[in-house]
């Protein structure tokens, strides 16, 4: 999100994390572009729309610190994929570390985000959502998208790439994102962290006495055609700012826990726009067609059992069997060590229409309440409902949707601060030349995601120990992997280990995928709604011989006939 959405107004963030908006788009991509459109007439100027939407939501203690787990609708934003510039997150949050002890007076940003969207970084997009991770190192040094999968391209400056370990024999995680099935239209889509003790704390980190933490924070799905964890941060990745500023140790999430109560919203940086002034000065704009997903009554169900844990709930049983030989642990999370935060029934949105040029403090919000009213369906599940009169019903070959107005008309009322409101294709002048624009891609064929090659790198030395393998996933891209003993997958060799802690991890890894497997349940399950599921392509069977203890990773995915 990922990869992260805003703060809510109601929390006292809100401000803060307007602040933080610039430095927030450097994880989906450096810079602010605009959309490719095809102007055939008048003198339309591409413009974009973004803001958030923002969901209000009840408090839990503070001592569900274990981490979270939530469903959220997955479906189709926009009818075409408009090209990279679209840059769109959909309804999750943000997970920042709590602190109960002293800190610095200064910017600690670090945390874990992401979530399902589309980023101006993602090179074989299409009209369905991926998932990435997402975790952010001290304010914004490094990012760390899935494995193999972080900030830039440059694999000599990694800068996060090696901060996300593989930990699943069953899931392919491609560079561009964990793929969802083509066509998911609204199912649910159930993930979180938690924090598993698979790394040991250390007393120094990267030769320096200093310490790292043990919080391995894990990302657990419950999806249609795969449950259970994928992958997680080395505590390393958020420890590694420590080297150079030893003043920070124990300032980020490899030591501490979670804070429990977190933003829920909709971070959109831009979604393709025109805009035209006639000759009497009124201004009209058309966005690319964009829906929600929609229930049997028109209702969009967006985010659904939102669940904070303690350390009871899966850690400390954990630590017992992994550390101590204790008694095995089967995966599922005690709902003993949970609570599921009640929503509201109150949103807001930010959403403004506006060209790079103008003024923040002339960038004009749209009419969202004329369009859509916030709503509980019942306690733990939040969405919206709709203005029949504005936002129609769609069919879709995937299923039905609700589309919002594609045009506006910038009202400039006495003594009100100017909006766009919704209009009729028919009411925009025809010499606009708005109707006929097209935000269809007529982007390139993007270059391949290419990991290091060199005999010495960590991706040869010792290097994996049966492929390639190849498979042509939903996006239609095709993904090498290769089959790496765990603890030599290239993320694990950058991770500050030393080779006896390198041999414990391994020991306790090789429990879990004896017992852990794709089909046992782990996540608290909907109490609603259809579940997502991941790209088929994606699940893999291990090699007679590596069912234990490996795991695949990709090494190159691009396009192929």
């Amino acid at each position: 999100m990922n990869r992260i959405m805003k703060k809510n107004r109601t929390n006292g963030n809100y401000i803060k994390r307007q602040i933080l908006n610039g430095l927030v788009l450097l994880i989906f991509g450096a810079n602010y572009f605009y959309a490719q459109v095809v102007q055939v007439s008048g003198e339309a100027e591409k413009i974009s729309m973004n803001g958030y939407l923002m969901v209000g939501i009840n408090k839990v203690p503070e001592t569900y610190n274990a981490g979270f787990s939530t469903y959220v609708a997955a479906w189709p934003l926009l009818k075409d994929y408009p090209g990279n510039s679209f840059q769109t997150g959909l309804f999750g949050t943000w997970m920042h570390p709590s602190y109960d002890i002293p800190k610095p007076d200064r910017k600690l940003y670090n945390d874990i985000e992401g979530g399902l969207g589309w980023w101006r970084d993602t090179r074989f997009a299409t009209e369905t959502p991926k998932f990435i991770m997402g975790g952010v190192a001290l304010n914004f040094s490094e990012w760390a998208n899935g494995p193999g999968a972080g900030k830039g391209r440059d694999w000599e400056q990694p800068k996060g790439k090696y901060g996300i370990a593989q930990l699943s024999p069953w899931v392919l995680w491609p560079p561009d994102g964990l793929n969802l099935e083509q066509g998911t239209c609204g199912e649910l889509f159930g993930y979180g962290y938690l924090t598993l003790p698979l790394i040991n704390a250390k007393p120094s980190t990267a030769g320096k006495s200093v310490p790292t933490g043990d919080n391995s924070w894990t990302l657990f799905l419950n999806t249609g055609n795969f449950k259970g964890p994928v992958a997680f941060f080395t505590p390393y990745f958020f420890a590694k700012p420590i080297v150079e500023e030893p003043e920070l140790a124990g300032m980020f999430l490899d030591t501490r826990p979670a804070k429990p109560n977190k933003p829920v919203q909709m971070e959109t940086q831009h979604i393709p726009s025109v805009q035209y002034t006639d000759s009497n000065g009124e201004v009209y704009a058309r966005s690319a067609p964009t829906s929600f997903p929609s229930g049997p009554i028109g209702e969009s169900v967006l985010i659904h059992q939102m669940t904070a844990y303690k350390k009871s709930a899966l850690w400390d049983g954990v630590k017992s069997w992994l550390e101590n030989n204790g008694p095995a642990v089967s995966g599922a999370i005690d709902p003993q060590g949970a609570i599921v935060h009640t929503f509201k029934g109150k949103a807001g949105s930010s959403w403004k229409l506006y060209s790079k040029e103008v003024p923040k403090d002339q960038r004009w919000p749209i009419d969202w309440n004329s369009m859509a009213t916030p709503v509980a369906f019942d306690s733990i599940t939040f969405g919206y409902s709709w203005n029949d009169q504005l936002v129609k019903k769609t069919s879709t070959k995937d299923g039905q949707l609700m589309t919002l107005p594609e045009y506006y008309q910038l009202k400039k009322k006495e003594g009100d601060t100017p909006h766009w409101e919704a209009v009729q294709a028919e009411d925009v002048p025809s010499e606009s030349g708005l109707h006929k624009v097209s935000f269809v891609s007529t982007d390139k064929p993007m270059k391949p995601y290419i990991t290091p090659v060199d005999e010495e790198s960590s991706w040869k030395k010792p290097g994996s120990v049966a492929g390639p393998f190849k498979t042509k996933i939903g996006d239609g891209s095709t993904v090498t992997y290769y089959w790496y003993k765990f603890v030599d997958q290239p993320a694990l060799l950058n991770a500050d280990l030393s080779v006896a802690e390198r041999e414990e991890l391994q020991r306790r890894v090789e429990k879990l995928h004896r017992n852990w497997t794709k089909e046992q349940e782990y996540l608290p399950a909907p109490r609603i709604g259809k579940l997502a599921n991941i790209d088929a392509a994606l699940i893999v069977t291990p090699p007679a011989g590596l069912e234990v203890g490996y795991v695949p990773i990709v090494t190159k995915q691009g396009w192929e006939e």
